[in-house]
């Protein structure tokens, strides 16, 4: 996965809420901040759902450990550590589950995609395997 990341003040319950400006043709324009696909808001609790948590680490563990490690450090793709802080969660969920629209609209997921030299592949994400993912992320990324 490009880098993903989310809220920054991992100590405070948040929702992250994008509103979409009407581009030329009155279509949304695209939102840098929660990049390219459905999910335009996600509520974040202000302490990691462990159950969610737990059912992303099976998910991690079966689509995700081959080409991604839980420190910064990179192997196919970058390392986790650190992604709730760089990107919001609607980002990152929209990758996952939007790869290709992704990378080739996203800005942050092209200069990734420069850095790893590699695309990643759909991995066929469901959007409650991506929330699972993303709380997997909050607690690999130390929110308690």
């Amino acid at each position: 996965m490009a880098a993903c990341g989310g809220n920054s003040d991992k100590n405070s319950a948040t929702s992250e809420t994008s509103t979409d400006s009407k581009g030329e043709n009155g279509n949304p324009s695209y939102d840098p901040e929660r990049g390219e696909g459905k999910f335009k808001e996600v509520t974040v609790g202000a302490t990691v759902d462990q159950a969610m948590a737990d059912a992303g680490g099976k998910i991690y563990s079966v689509k995700c450990n081959a080409c991604h490690k839980l420190t910064g450090e990179k192997l196919v793709g970058p390392g986790w550590l650190g992604v709730t802080a760089r990107h919001k969660a609607p980002w990152i969920m929209n990758f996952v589950t939007n790869t290709d629209a992704m990378l080739n609209k996203d800005p942050k997921a092209q200069a990734q995609l420069e850095i790893c030299l590699v695309r990643m592949p759909n991995q066929n994400v469901a959007d409650d395997e991506a929330r699972n993912i993303y709380e997997f992320m909050r607690r690999n990324d130390g929110v308690k």
